[in-house]
């Protein structure tokens, strides 16, 4: 099985490259980058590109895969709406449809997040952008299954690339088994999204189109330890 990963620098992005290195039966993993990654594995093949909303230059490089994992987003905070919508619809949906041309058969797995609306009709910003994104993607003729996870208590080596976000998970660290023992479908980590990503991608079609914490957790659980090497 060959994976292609996207916003594998990202915190959520980690976990989903870690899972797919250890993955036996993934045979090959693709990091589309900006800048190159500070990790080396016999799997891992890095592809530098800079637009990330035309993938003709890097076309040919896209043709074999069975699985993306989506993980490249960024925080709405501080940003207007057409360059938030540029950065999580955009470079999206231009990311599948190149996929998809090369891959028909391609599992596609994005990261959304909970309070997203499929209606498009929130006063949140973001929710809105999110909804949009995942109805485009669900209408695409590819296998497409969109995350939405709640809180996402970052592990093994992970690290948020927004520096409030990394305020706030040194203080709530210490917090998140309680918080995982009073509320555990509301919390998940990355390490799990991780793992919940290739058991859709080994489910071949039979995993729901929107997964919530619930779900995400519940197919870590599931997820064949015999299909990874052990961490």
């Amino acid at each position: 099985m060959r994976i292609i990963v996207f916003g594998a620098s990202g915190m959520i992005g980690h976990g989903a490259l870690r899972a797919s290195l250890l993955d036996e039966q993934v045979t090959e993993v693709l990091a589309v980058v900006r800048s190159p990654l500070d990790i080396a594995h016999p799997k891992l093949r890095q592809i530098a590109h800079t637009d990330f909303t035309d993938y003709t230059a890097i076309q040919e490089q896209l043709h074999g895969l069975d699985a993306c994992l989506y993980c490249l987003g960024v925080s709405a905070v501080g940003r207007k709406e057409d360059e938030y919508t540029r950065v999580t619809r955009d470079y999206a949906l231009a990311a599948a449809r190149a996929l998809a041309a090369a891959n028909p058969a391609l599992t596609f797995c994005y990261v959304s997040g909970e309070g997203t609306d499929p209606t498009e009709k929130s006063r949140q910003m973001w929710a809105r952008v999110k909804g949009r994104t995942e109805n485009e993607l669900l209408a695409l003729p590819i296998s497409a299954h969109v995350f939405r996870p709640g809180y996402v208590q970052p592990v093994d080596g992970a690290v948020s690339r927004t520096p409030l976000y990394r305020t706030v998970y040194r203080i709530t660290a210490g917090l998140y088994p309680l918080l995982r023992r009073a509320a555990p479908r509301y919390v998940t980590t990355t390490r799990a999204i991780g793992r919940a990503m290739l058991a859709v991608t080994h489910a071949e079609g039979t995993s729901p189109s929107v997964l919530r914490n619930g779900d995400i957790n519940d197919l870590s659980l599931s997820y064949s330890p015999a299909r990874a090497t052990k961490a």
